[in-house]
C-alpha cells in the first residue's frame, strides 16, 4: 500500500521533491563523498585489510656462476613457486641493466680473466676484450688492476652485490675490490647484508619433513666413518687429520681426489647415509664457512657429523651442541678414533645425537636460484636505505 501510495502522491505533485531541492541534496551527497575519500586516503590501513603486493624487483645476474662468460644463460627461477617470494623479475640479460634495481656480480668470475664491468651508466664502452683492468695470472694472484669502470656512475637507486660463497682462503682478487664498488655483499657470512647460509635447522611441522623420522635405521648402516672429499690436497688441515685419524679407525674414502672412489653426487645422500659417520671437514677454517658437507652430507643423510671447520662455538650459533661432535673436543685422533668405536658399541648414546630431529628439519639452500630469489626479497624491504662496502677485503678475510 505504501508504494502505492508513493506513487499516486508523487504523480499528483503533492509529496515530491522540488528540482532544487533534489540539486542540492546531490551537491552536499558529493561533497560528503569527497570528504570521506580525502580522510580515508590519510587513515592507516585497517588490521584486517589484504597487504598491498610487494613492488616489483628488477634483479639481473651479470654471470651465472661457475658457467663461464660465453655459456648459454638457462631461464630464470620463479621466486614464487620455489620459495614464496612474490615480485621478483629475475634477469641475464644485460640489456636489462639500466632497469635492475640490483645487479648480483659471483665473485670468482668477476676475478678470472678480463675486466667485465657494467659501462659507466650514459656512457658507451669498448667491448670486454679492448678493456685493461682486474685480471688474475694462472696461480690466481692478484695483478695490478684498474676499476675505474666500476667506479663510474650507475643507474639512480642501483645496488651491486658481491656474492660469494668461498672461503677467503679461496678467494683471490679480493684487494682489487675496494673502493666502494659494492653496495651490499651476500654470503654465508651471518654479518653479510644478505645472510644466505649453505643450510640451517627450522622447527618441523610435518613428520614427513627431511630427514625423516626419528633416529635413521641402524640397520642400513654398515660402515663405521665416510669422507666424500673433491679437492685433495696434503697440505690443508683435513687430509693432515684424516691421515692422523685413518690409523686408528677405517675411514672409507669417496670422491674425485686423493684416494677416494668415484661418487656420482646423485648417489652421495644415499651412500652416506650407510655410515655412522661422517668427516664434515671444510676445506679451510673460517669464520661462519659450515658448508653443505654438514647440512646435506651428514644431517640429510643420517650421519653423525665429526666436523673440523670454525671453532665449537661458532658451530653452536646454528645447531644444537650435542648434533655433532668436533674434532677440537679431542686431545688427538687417537682418542676422537676411540669415542667413535665406544658410540659404536653403545646405541642409545649414538641415537641421542639424533635428538635435534624430534624438532627441527633441515633445509639445503638451492644454488644458485635462492641467492638470487632472496636478493630480490632483500631489496623488496630495504626502501630507499643507502649504502656501500668501503673495504671488503677486510670485512671477510677477518
Amino acid at each position: 500500500m505504501r508504494a502505492r501510495w508513493g506513487r499516486r502522491g508523487a504523480r499528483r505533485g503533492g509529496p515530491g521533491l522540488p528540482g532544487t531541492h533534489l540539486a542540492l541534496l546531490a551537491a552536499s551527497l558529493l561533497s560528503t563523498a569527497v570528504a570521506i575519500y580525502v580522510c580515508w586516503k590519510q587513515l592507516p590501513p585497517l588490521p584486517w585489510a589484504s597487504p598491498s603486493p610487494p613492488r616489483p624487483v628488477n634483479v639481473l645476474l651479470w654471470w651465472e656462476p661457475f658457467r663461464g662468460r660465453h655459456n648459454p644463460r638457462r631461464p630464470p627461477p620463479d621466486c614464487q613457486r620455489r620459495f614464496n617470494i612474490s615480485g621478483c623479475v629475475l634477469h641475464t640479460d644485460r640489456a636489462a641493466y639500466e632497469e635492475a634495481q640490483a645487479v648480483l656480480f659471483h665473485h670468482r668470475d668477476l676475478v678470472k680473466g678480463p675486466p667485465d664491468w657494467p659501462p659507466p651508466w650514459g656512457v658507451q664502452m669498448p667491448p670486454v676484450e679492448e678493456r685493461e683492468g682486474l685480471v688474475m695470472d694462472d696461480e690466481g694472484q692478484e695483478a695490478e688492476a684498474e676499476t675505474s669502470a666500476a667506479l663510474g656512475p650507475r643507474p639512480p637507486g642501483q645496488r651491486w652485490v658481491w656474492m660469494n660463497f668461498e672461503s677467503p682462503s679461496h678467494s683471490p682478487g679480493l684487494q682489487g675490490l675496494s673502493g666502494n664498488i659494492f653496495n651490499w655483499t651476500l654470503s654465508y657470512r651471518a654479518d653479510s647484508d644478505i645472510f644466505v647460509p649453505y643450510g640451517y635447522l627450522y622447527p618441523r611441522t610435518h613428520p614427513s619433513e627431511q630427514p625423516p623420522g626419528l633416529v635413521p635405521p641402524l640397520a642400513r648402516k654398515q660402515g663405521l666413518v665416510a669422507w666424500v672429499v673433491s679437492n685433495w690436497d696434503e697440505r690443508q688441515a683435513r687430509v693432515r687429520y684424516y691421515r692422523q685419524l685413518s690409523q686408528y679407525v677405517t675411514v672409507d674414502v669417496f670422491g674425485k681426489g686423493g684416494p677416494g672412489q668415484p661418487l656420482p653426487d646423485a648417489e652421495l645422500v644415499h651412500t652416506v647415509a650407510r655410515y655412522k659417520f661422517y668427516l664434515a671437514f671444510e676445506n679451510s677454517q673460517h669464520l661462519d664457512y659450515i658448508t653443505e658437507k654438514l647440512w646435506r652430507n651428514a644431517f640429510l643423510a643420517g650421519a653423525v657429523p665429526v666436523v673440523l671447520g670454525p671453532n665449537r662455538t661458532n658451530y653452536e650459533r646454528f645447531v644444537p651442541s650435542n648434533a655433532f661432535i668436533h674434532v677440537d673436543d679431542f686431545p688427538s685422533a687417537s682418542s676422537l678414533a676411540a669415542h667413535l668405536q665406544f658410540l659404536d658399541r653403545n646405541p642409545t648414546v649414538y641415537r641421542g645425537y639424533f635428538r635435534w630431529r624430534r624438532s627441527h628439519a633441515v633445509h639445503v639452500t638451492s644454488f644458485w636460484d635462492e641467492p638470487w630469489c632472496l636478493a630480490c626479497q632483500a631489496v623488496q624491504k630495504a626502501g630507499n636505505q643507502r649504502k656501500s662496502v668501503p673495504n671488503l677485503a677486510g670485512w671477510f678475510q677477518q
